[in-house]
């Protein structure tokens, strides 16, 4: 099979720089595709993290007039990913994340650092680098949505071009005088190209312009098109229904492998799973849980935040404590839901653990350790730690919404006798609703013998990206056929 060659746009990448979901999608992506004749290579800013750990770099254009300055394009690599990297200090190089400065507001130029990856991008997919003229352009969320409005309006025979939809929440709106600036022609500023209310609309462009649209569930890629889901952008993505396709994230299974995993305090598998016991251990006596192997612990790794549901965990940790369960929490967000937490974790001592900040080894701990994981999310394109609680055998408790729903099968009496079931889900998504899933987890609990089944059925599901990847291949190719008919 012939390589296909296509360049994923992304404003961030795991291991290099990540705040979310989007960058463990884009780094798994490149190497999930190769077996399947893809070869992906990836654009994104150079921000001072990234251009710390390149491990080699060469200038392959420069550009005397980068939205404010100078910049040059670097061909890279670094933790076996190959890059374009844009160096442009004025745009990037400077102290605070991708998207927010120190002090917590987002940056003031944003819209010109995040329009200069899309006009990167889009020079890249008309041949500014010879060695990789891609056949099709994947642009990511909000911050890569220009690119596919820059090769719309180039007039030129461009690749072909997919928007992906991490999180139709953000959208990407700035000032409509900037669009002139920014190179776009005046015929550009209408409801059929990017303008969106009266704002540029960055994300709203993307889903407009280009020729297919995927989300990263399939039951998200129904969601969006319902005005609860849409937010706002259900009417054209209703118009274009026809090339929305939900594609499931998988999970980097090397880095999320109980077998071999450095984080623990044992690695195991299922032939193993009494090491469980020890993480189990290792886990209460991180959180100052009390050191009792019988009582059912529940685990949370998540940003504390209304879309993420924990103000309904927070309103349910009576009924948690009334089954005599423990809870250790790990995640930052809402000041005001850390501080009732918080303020739970020092009424119950020993009974709620609470750690406010985000740690990856402490996350790995809480898969390990913990006997169930919930994810109370009021909406989830996807979901990662779901896909990592069932590979670590930790049950996972989740609303039934968006990727939640396509991984997780409920324990219901006919799941039980035909011997799938893997977690609990609940719905409506409602602090009495999760009040109830947890009480029925904790019936499942009481049962030992049908338990290790459904651990069995977790560490036994498929939450790898290879399914992912040969959906994404086949669209890709399709649209590159399509394209060339």
């Amino acid at each position: 099979m012939s390589d296909l060659k296509v360049l994923s746009v992304v404003s961030e990448i795991y291991p290099l720089v990540k705040t979310g979901g989007l960058a463990d999608v884009a780094g798994a992506l490149p190497a999930a595709l190769a077996p399947h004749g893809v070869d992906m290579r990836t654009v994104l800013p150079g921000y001072p993290a990234v251009m710390a750990v390149l491990e080699s770099a060469e200038p392959v254009y420069y550009f005397d007039h980068l939205f404010g300055g100078p910049g040059r394009l670097l061909a890279a690599r670094a933790a076996g990913l190959d890059l374009f990297v844009i160096d442009a200090p004025h745009l990037y190089d400077r102290p605070g994340g991708p998207y927010v400065a120190p002090d917590g507001e987002d940056w003031d130029d944003n819209a010109q650092r995040f329009a200069a990856l899309g006009a990167v991008a889009s020079g890249i997919g008309l041949g500014l680098v010879p060695a990789f003229v891609p056949d099709v352009v994947q642009a990511h969320d909000w911050q890569a949505g220009l690119a596919p409005a820059y090769l719309h309006y180039s007039g030129s025979r461009r690749p072909g071009t997919v928007a992906t939809v991490h999180n139709i929440a953000f959208q990407g709106k700035f000032p409509a005088m900037l669009a002139p600036a920014f190179g776009f022609p005046p015929e550009a500023m209408s409801i059929h190209g990017i303008e969106y209310y009266g704002t540029l609309g960055y994300l709203k462009a993307a889903l407009k312009l280009s020729d297919r649209i995927t989300t990263v569930s399939p039951t998200y890629a129904d969601e969006i098109l319902q005005p609860d889901g849409g937010m706002g952008l259900e009417g054209l993505l209703n118009d274009r229904s026809h090339v929305v396709h939900g594609i499931l994230n998988g999970l980097d299974d090397a880095a999320w492998n109980p077998a071999d995993d450095g984080l623990i305090a044992a690695p195991f598998d299922l032939k193993r799973i009494k090491a469980r016991d020890t993480n189990k251990a290792a886990l209460q006596a991180a959180f100052g849980l009390d050191p009792n192997p019988d009582t059912l612990v529940f685990g949370v790794v998540s940003r504390l935040s209304w879309q993420k549901g924990l103000d309904l965990l927070a309103d349910s940790l009576g009924t948690l404590l009334d089954l005599g369960a423990q809870l250790a929490l790990l995640g930052s967000g809402d000041p005001d839901l850390a501080l009732r937490f918080a303020g739970a974790a020092a009424t119950h001592p020993g009974r709620i653990g609470v750690r406010l900040t985000y740690d990856e080894p402490i996350a790995h701990l809480i898969q390990a350790g913990a006997d169930a994981l919930i994810v109370p999310s009021r909406f989830e394109p996807c979901g990662l730690t779901q896909l990592s609680a069932l590979r670590y055998g930790a049950l996972p408790v989740v609303a039934r919404v968006g990727g939640l729903a396509d991984t997780v099968i409920d324990v219901n009496e006919v799941a039980r006798t035909a011997g799938v079931g893997n977690g609990v889900q609940f719905s409506p998504v409602t602090a009495p609703a999760l009040q109830l899933a947890l009480k029925r987890t904790h019936r499942l609990w009481q049962d030992q013998k049908l338990w290790k089944k459904l651990q069995r059925n977790a560490m036994t599901t498929d939450v790898s990206w290879d399914r992912a990847a040969r959906d994404y291949a086949a669209l890709f190719r399709d649209l590159v056929a399509e394209r060339g008919a």
